[in-house]
């Protein structure tokens, strides 16, 4: 390559990556496939076509895999449980892991849309997708006071705000509107038809897909997950999500450059309400009984902690954290093969969860994530 003298750039003289050099290309077919792989990784359509790929193969896991299954010690209700609450933790950090917003008070969302699902099918109507749906609605209505009352203070003053809302409402439901929930008893007489009039929940689907997913509650609850997935990518990647990324970033610069601040705020609090609600619904379609717990303030605390133990602005840490605390809850502490430590589930949650913070505050998927990285950069520098 001819190169004057007269302003002459050093770096023209090299070959450019797609230029031959001795025969070969600037580029290695190994890095090619990498960089392909990263594009269609980053894919909303890849990422729900994991997720689906991955409730499927769950409950099999979980449950009828041979020696897998033994070791997990799991069973289909657990499976069905984790999903719930794998539903709850993200929407819980689209609110903490994207906008930087702590509330202690998503217990008061969750139990609504719980005791909002129960009371209709003991009371109007039993088809899970109505159920469900109404209760959603009513989280929203009650998303938007709590957001708009709440939202007037931030920092930790927003984080107890939440909290003491959470316990009114608590309290209300434990007392003045026992008629309604059950009171300390919680809400029973709770009955779920069969899903499109046709298949009932409880039985187990036909063929291979019996032997993967089980009941037709999970089929059900799983679907709930993709949908959730799905649309949670879907706001990430609109310019709501950007905006929701400049607050937690830097949230007086995202209001000098014209941003309403509180509005975004209040959007990512009604939307995250919105997937408590959901979850909270599914919960009650899950176990056909809402207990008066599901209002109190431990339920906040317990989606803060699997969020934290997943990997807070992530969109897959939450579920595992959730499968993590689920999962020593009921059956690290249920008995064989764990009956020394049983009795101290509750240490063993609290010892997962100081190392994971000390040690790998990014979280469970954190880790993984980077050590992907870490290995891709080993990989590129051959």
């Amino acid at each position: 390559m001819h190169v004057s003298d007269e302003g002459a750039n050093p770096t023209e003289t090299e070959p450019d990556r797609g230029e031959t050099v001795g025969g070969t290309t600037g580029t290695t077919p190994l890095s090619d496939v990498r960089a392909r792989w990263k594009r269609v990784r980053e894919r909303e359509s890849t990422i729900i076509g994991l997720t689906i790929v991955g409730v499927a193969l769950f409950p099999y896991l979980l449950v009828r895999a041979p020696v897998i299954s033994e070791l997990l010690q799991g069973y289909q209700k657990l499976a069905s449980l984790i999903l719930v609450w794998g539903i709850f933790a993200i929407g819980f950090d689209l609110l903490l892991g994207r906008t930087g917003l702590l509330s202690f008070g998503h217990a008061a969302l969750w139990g609504t849309g719980a005791y909002a699902a129960g009371w209709l099918s003991a009371n109007v109507v039993q088809s899970p997708l109505v159920i469900v749906g109404v209760a959603v609605l009513f989280t929203v209505v009650l998303s938007v006071v709590l957001g708009v009352l709440s939202l007037r203070r931030g920092g930790i003053y927003f984080a107890i705000l939440t909290l003491a809302f959470a316990q009114m409402i608590y309290y209300m439901a434990s007392a003045p509107l026992a008629f309604i929930t059950g009171g300390d008893n919680g809400l029973t007489g709770v009955e779920i038809g069969p899903l499109l009039g046709s298949f009932d929940l409880g039985t187990e689907l036909p063929s291979v897909a019996g032997t993967l997913l089980g009941t037709w509650r999970y089929a059900f609850i799983a679907a709930a997950l993709v949908a959730s997935v799905a649309a949670i990518l879907r706001i990430l990647n609109s310019p709501y999500g950007v905006v929701f990324r400049a607050i937690h970033g830097n949230e007086r610069r995202a209001e000098f450059v014209g941003f309403n601040v509180r509005r975004y705020k209040l959007a990512a609090f009604v939307l995250s309400g919105t997937f408590a609600g959901l979850a909270g619904a599914l919960f009650t379609v899950q176990g056909e009984y809402v207990p008066l717990a599901s209002l109190y303030w431990t339920t906040s605390g317990e989606v803060v902690i699997m969020t934290v133990l997943g990997g807070v602005g992530t969109l897959i840490g939450p579920v595992i954290g959730a499968g993590i605390y689920l999962w020593v809850e009921n059956v690290v502490s249920g008995g064989y093969p764990f009956d020394w430590i049983g009795p101290y589930w509750h240490l063993v949650l609290g010892l997962v969860f100081v190392i994971v913070v000390v040690l790998f505050p990014q979280g469970i998927w954190g880790v993984v994530e980077d050590g992907r990285a870490w290995i891709t950069a080993r990989l590129e520098e051959r």
